[in-house]
């Protein structure tokens, strides 16, 4: 199912006035969450924005993740440094305050090394939110050069043997040459954009190939998914399902879940290939049954505690936004409906509305639960999934001026 530029403004133009009324299931013993309204998103977009408001003119580099409610930072962006930019562009798009867009600016600057690293797989990451917001924002021609050279770099990671993108490590490491994870999928766009912007198809058909080679491997029949699948990195032959951030190889994290979800949605919107909406679909009906009543997900569906663990409010920011783009794409008002309730649990039980002190707007996320490293502290992406998801809802116009949701 291939739809238009205009039934998909169209259609989800219609969530900031009309709400859908079916929940998810709950259980017997649990109340469901309120029905979402515009007001309460509005309310949580408002907080966000003026949390941005207080920290950002002392904010001089990447935010990566918190310690004691106050941000870390890093020079170069690490993986992340696209969120922060981005999460000021959003704040622009809600408040039309240009002090944002001058911060935006400021600090999508600062990432302009990062546009020649061959190192990582994480450039849809750092650019897309960043420089081909940007330049959609803008105009400026500097950001298109720049997030075009970034998807250069991008595709020299393609190993077409095995017709992936390496997730990790420098191109002469052998170590990690054959590792592939779930969320190379959401840095695919890029590549799509690459293509869009200079009419040569071979950033596109990385993408593609990437992307059947994960629909390929990674689900399982139920729809759920491993986070990392190593293949042979000089023939290209599959070994099988690993993890580093899930609880074992036949887990489903479920922040790369949400990666997926949101990243073979976003590839059928640039391709119309029937393959990955339903991979979308299969990835989001795993997600949506594994959800306990809070709507909060636990940080990986098949920890042994699970339902009762840990919360990643990141992941469901994440797969907020994929629920909705899916939506649109078929047309089913239950991903609709969800998407909200998503929104509506993070916006009612997550947010740091009641300290002092806090530099982040969303709490209870978890970065890599295995290594002890982050446990239910805040998160970049969180923050920005969290604004991008309200202002899809509320202002879709707005959001397809700063990230495109149109299809072929």
């Amino acid at each position: 199912m291939s739809v238009s530029r205009r039934t998909v403004l169209t259609t989800a133009a219609g969530a900031a006035t009309s709400f859908a009324t079916s929940t998810p299931p709950v259980a017997a013993t649990e109340s469901p969450l309120p029905a979402p309204t515009p007001h309460a998103l509005r309310s949580a977009a408002d907080y966000v924005v003026e949390k941005l408001r207080t920290v950002a003119p002392n904010v001089t580099a990447f935010p990566v993740g918190t310690r004691f409610e106050k941000w870390v930072y890093s020079q170069n962006g690490d993986w992340v440094g696209g969120f922060w930019p981005g999460t000021l562009w959003m704040a622009w798009l809600h408040s039309q305050d240009d002090d944002f867009r001058t911060w935006a600016l400021a600090s999508a600057r600062k990432l302009a090394p990062r546009q020649y690293d061959t190192g990582t797989h994480d450039l849809g990451f750092l650019f897309y939110p960043s420089w081909v917001t940007a330049w959609r924002l803008t105009g400026d021609d500097a950001w298109r050069t720049g997030a075009v050279q970034a998807a250069d770099s991008l595709i020299q990671r393609y190993n077409p043997r095995g017709h992936f993108i390496r997730a990790w490590g420098a191109l002469t490491d052998q170590k990690n040459a054959g590792r592939v994870i779930i969320d190379t999928m959401m840095n695919l766009d890029l590549l799509a954009f690459a293509s869009r912007q200079t009419g040569d198809q071979k950033y596109l058909d990385i993408a593609v190939e990437h992307a059947k080679t994960t629909r390929r491997f990674f689900p399982r029949a139920d729809g759920s998914t491993p986070h990392v699948y190593d293949f042979d990195p000089n023939t290209g032959t599959p070994i099988g399902p690993d993890t580093v951030q899930g609880y074992s190889p036949t887990s489903c994290w479920s922040r790369g879940q949400a990666w997926g979800l949101y990243g073979f949605t976003t590839m059928y919107r640039r391709t119309g290939n029937p393959d990955f909406l339903s991979t979308a679909r299969s990835l989001a009906d795993y997600a949506l049954a594994a959800l306990t009543p809070d709507h909060i997900p636990v940080w990986d569906y098949r920890a042994p505690q699970q339902p009762h663990d840990i919360k990643d409010a990141s992941a469901g920011a994440i797969m907020a936004c994929g629920l909705l783009d899916l939506a649109t794409a078929t047309g089913t008002l239950s991903y609709r409906d969800a998407a909200l309730r998503l929104l509506t649990a993070l916006s009612q039980t997550c947010l740091t509305q009641k300290s002092t002190r806090a530099d982040a707007a969303v709490a209870r996320c978890t970065r890599n639960r295995p290594a002890e490293d982050g446990i239910e502290i805040s998160l970049p992406y969180a923050d920005y999934y969290l604004l991008e998801g309200i202002l899809r809802v509320l202002r879709p116009r707005d959001i397809d001026r700063a990230i495109d949701l149109s299809t072929p």
